[in-house]
């Protein structure tokens, strides 16, 4: 066992040596990780055969042989699976991708690329980040999606940084320099590449440097400095000779074709131009061909041989057509995968709809069913107008009373949340019966948002003088992709429910984890008490709606009888099922198991701090008189002058005459709705069509995921939450302060 661990240590050696020797050795690095290889499968390891052929792929990609790359790519992931080894997988989708992305399929290369991304995320590797954002924004930018391949860049140099590593931040620097050349900024052009070539020097990257020297080769010659740009092209051409660099030393002789070109010396520009072309055959690299094809078609035309002319230009159109023939395969290929979801999910929901149907005994129960439901809405709209004022009021008075007047306002903040309790889960309660209601995932730590429920519970269980206890059995630091708001509200209800119908003794909140899988986990979770226990007769109601277990005069416990409801209705939204175990005078159990997607552990950040908003200007659409009132007073805390709009018609003539800093947009308003005001001020000559615009509203129906509502920068529900509304607005300011970062670079 021992010796088996010396030899494999070698093996990681040689593959360690391989690697850091890869820039100015390629051959040996290829017979090191050969060597590599063939320990690994003597030692029947799998992860050191995926690893050792995971390098020799990068190492063929590098030196053109695509086959082989792919070859050993597509066997390293055979490998990885049996040891279920996601970041092997990662890697050899990585160069799979890369490759697909230089030679004639961008589509493809990017789906192998943002997968492995994906991965890399996962587990936290900002090193490969970086490389695969480099990646997927070189295929953007083939692509001619210039938007795309920015954003891309940006966060490989964030990444890069992060490491830090100087020769990925170089290489990212050198894509950047050719997109700003295409938009023409050539000051900063030469600027980044540069800077580029100045980490390459550091680094002692010799592949790397000879890209950066074609690089500002490209720059010099679009400002017409043809001597300089002559000598970069054949240093850059040395360079990738040393390394074995097929695809830098094609791009190179077709841009050095080109230069002659532009000097009118036309038969250097041929034999340069006709030297990459050959390569670019050998080595099947469309994109170059392509160019090659295209210049040596202007070359000949201009030389008056027109055969050839004729010639190249057919090769250049027919090697076109097949590279966009296969582009548009591609996409052909995802879009109809993609429209035969969408037909087996219709006819799932049209299933769904029959079923429904069936059920429905007559006429008269759909009519009733839909009257409850409008009858919730509009009571629910009714009764938060009010409920905002009062519970505005007594978020501005807090900071202003002390004394026995602070404990008076302190029962009245209870009262006004006990309230919105109640007024939230019918406005919930009808929202999930009219199947308004989708899950929004968010990446969370299980451990820390199920301490926070906890902690929201402990002084009402501390009343009643019983033990409130987390068992968490899912490890501490493990994420995963969760509805914050609906877990927390599935909890809530039940935790609660415990509290209220024990007595003494204890409740228990668990978490176990039943099932683990390469994505996703399922987690049993159980909330069990020591309580009065429901009865067999009992349980079979007690997720009915408006269902109370007790006569109502005489019952101690308040609440709408809605609480199981909505967690049935919700524990059903995550595809699992509530279920219950319960003796009387003895206690209960509820529990339900539910799976999520694993998800990259968060890294904690600081927080950037703002002077908050001082002197920002908000526009209030509000016909409300006290609402708006209360709302400019809450934003004047803030530092925030706030103009009020009493409906739409006159939001929209207040945006057309000055800019603001955000608008605050009610939705039911006289004159003009908010939902029209906003279509308007998003037009592109209003001063305001960019400003975020955020709609109040305590219309149920109402839903984040409607086209509507895409018109907004977020939802900000009726009775407004003070802590809510500022974090909306921090966080739109957050992202605007690092927008116009973006924008500088």
């Amino acid at each position: 066992m021992n010796n088996n661990l010396i030899i494999s240590k070698k093996a990681n050696l040689l593959l360690e040596n391989a690697y850091s020797g890869r820039a100015f050795n390629l051959p040996k690095s290829i017979a090191l990780a050969k060597e590599a290889l063939e320990i690994g499968k003597q030692l029947k390891n799998n992860h050191l055969i995926g690893k050792s052929l995971n390098q020799l792929a990068l190492y063929y990609m590098i030196i053109s042989d695509y086959e082989n790359s792919n070859k050993h790519s597509k066997e390293a992931i055979a490998y990885f699976r049996t040891i279920d080894d996601e970041h092997g997988i990662a890697d050899a989708k990585y160069n799979i991708g890369s490759v697909h992305y230089k030679t004639d399929n961008y589509h493809k290369g990017l789906l192998y690329l943002i997968e492995s991304l994906r991965i890399y995320k996962k587990y936290g590797d900002f090193k490969n980040q970086s490389r695969a954002e480099k990646s997927i924004g070189t295929a953007y930018e083939y692509l001619g999606d210039q938007s795309n391949a920015f954003t891309f860049y940006k966060n490989a140099v964030k990444n890069a940084r992060k490491i830090p590593c100087i020769n990925l931040e170089s290489n990212v620097f050198n894509n950047l320099s050719g997109l700003l050349l295409k938009k023409n900024k050539l000051a900063i052009a030469m600027q980044m590449i540069e800077h580029s070539i100045k980490l390459k020097i550091q680094s002692r990257d010799t592949r790397g440097y000879g890209f950066a020297i074609y690089g500002r080769g490209k720059v010099h010659l679009a400002l017409g400095e043809f001597k300089k740009a002559e000598s970069d092209f054949l240093e850059a051409i040395a360079t990738y000779k040393k390394v074995v660099e097929i695809m830098g030393t094609c791009m190179a002789f077709i841009k050095l074709g080109k230069l002659y070109y532009k000097l009118g010396e036309l038969k250097k520009a041929e034999l340069k131009t006709i030297e990459g072309l050959e390569l670019s055959i050998t080595y099947n690299i469309s994109m170059t061909k392509i160019k090659a094809y295209h210049l040596l078609y202007s070359i000949y035309k201009n030389s008056n041989k027109n055969n050839k002319s004729f010639k190249y230009l057919e090769l250049y159109l027919v090697e076109k057509e097949a590279t966009m023939n296969t582009q548009t395969q591609q996409v052909i290929e995802n879009y109809n995968l993609i429209n035969k979801m969408n037909v087996l999910e219709n006819e799932a929901l049209l299933q769904k709809e029959k079923q429904k149907i069936i059920k429905k005994k007559n006429e008269d129960d759909q009519k009733l069913v839909k009257l409850q439901q409008e009858f919730l809405s509009v009571m629910s709209h009714e009764i938060r107008t009010p409920l905002n004022a009062m519970t505005t009021i007594v978020s501005i008075l807090e900071d202003q009373v002390e004394g026995e007047n602070k404990k008076l306002i302190n029962s009245l903040q209870f009262a006004s949340k006990n309230l919105i309790h109640i007024v939230n889960n019918v406005l919930d309660f009808t929202k999930l019966d009219s199947k308004k209601t989708a899950l929004e995932l968010d990446n969370t730590n299980l451990n820390d948002i199920c301490s926070d429920i906890l902690n929201l519970h402990a002084k009402l269980a501390s009343n009643k003088n019983l033990e409130l206890v987390l068992i968490n059995e899912i490890p501490k630091n493990n994420n995963y992709l969760l509805d914050q708001t609906k877990f927390t509200q599935i909890i809530t209800n039940l935790i609660g429910n415990a509290i209220k119908f024990t007595q003494k003794g204890k409740i228990t909140f668990s978490l176990k984890l039943e099932s683990k899988g390469e994505n996703n986990d399922t987690i049993l979770v159980s909330i069990q008490d020591t309580g009065n226990g429901i009865s067999k007769n009992d349980r079979s109601q007690i997720f009915d709606s408006f269902t109370q277990i007790r006569p109502v005069m005489t019952r101690k416990q308040g609440g709408t009888g809605l609480g199981l409801a909505i967690v049935k209705k919700l524990v059903k939204l995550h595809g699992s099922e509530i279920n219950v175990e319960s003796k009387e005078l003895v206690g209960s159990k509820f529990y339900f198991s539910i799976t999520l997607e694993k998800a990259t552990t968060n890294i904690s950040k600081n927080k950037p701090i703002f002077n908050h908003f001082t002197n920002k200007v908000v526009l209030l659409a509000e016909d409300t008189a006290i609402n708006a009132i209360l709302i400019a007073k809450v934003l004047s805390k803030w530092g925030i002058k706030t103009e009020h709009a009493k409906n739409g018609k006159i939001a929209v003539a207040c945006a057309k005459k000055k800019k603001y800093d955000f608008i605050l947009m009610d939705l039911h308003m006289p004159e003009m709705n908010g939902i029209d005001a906003t279509k308007l001020i998003r037009l592109q000559n209003n001063l305001n069509s960019d400003t975020p615009i955020f709609v109040i509203t305590a219309d149920v129906m109402l839903s984040k995921n409607e086209e509507d509502a895409k018109l907004f920068n977020d939802i900000l529900w009726k009775p407004i939450e003070i802590e809510k509304l500022y974090a909306a607005l921090v966080k739109d300011r957050i992202k605007q302060v690092v927008n116009g970062i973006s924008t500088m670079n």
